[in-house]
């Protein structure tokens, strides 16, 4: 397949998601499981609602705005990782808590402060040997 970008036609890149959750394409969004008893919402498998038991659910888009409910500037990591950076909770318009990454922001607290609006954002975070990009997510200032 091709796209066209600036008028020249380019060879598609194959790309995956870095989480089975996150929904890429020409607009990204999260995709949570949700109880359909109580409405807890989580990103992993459940066999069982954690918050009332029960065991019906569905599947729920994420609002991609939400605002910056809690945050560490993180200074150390693992080697390869580049520091600092900002590790957050964003509760999103929805009410759904996710955790992930503030990006697209100098990481220190004139810039980074509770209450900040945000919007999700997809960006490359690694290409494999056959040129196939992984898409990873993190939330941008509004």
């Amino acid at each position: 397949a091709t796209t066209a970008r600036y008028g020249v036609a380019m060879a598609s890149t194959r790309q995956v998601p870095i989480v089975d959750y996150l929904r890429i394409g020409a607009r990204p969004y999260l995709r949570a499981t949700e109880c359909g008893h109580c409405g807890a919402r989580y990103f992993d498998r459940r066999n069982a609602c954690a918050k009332c038991g029960k065991a019906d659910f569905v599947n729920a888009r994420v609002s991609n705005r939400g605002a910056l409910r809690s945050f560490s500037i993180v200074h150390r990591a693992a080697p390869g990782i580049p520091v600092p950076y900002v590790s957050a909770l964003v509760e999103t318009d929805d009410g759904t808590t996710v955790r992930s990454n503030l990006v697209d922001c100098p990481a220190d607290p004139e810039h980074v402060t509770l209450g900040m609006k945000v919007r999700l954002a997809t960006y490359v975070s690694g290409t494999d040997d056959a040129g196939t990009e992984c898409v990873a997510f993190g939330y941008r200032p509004v």
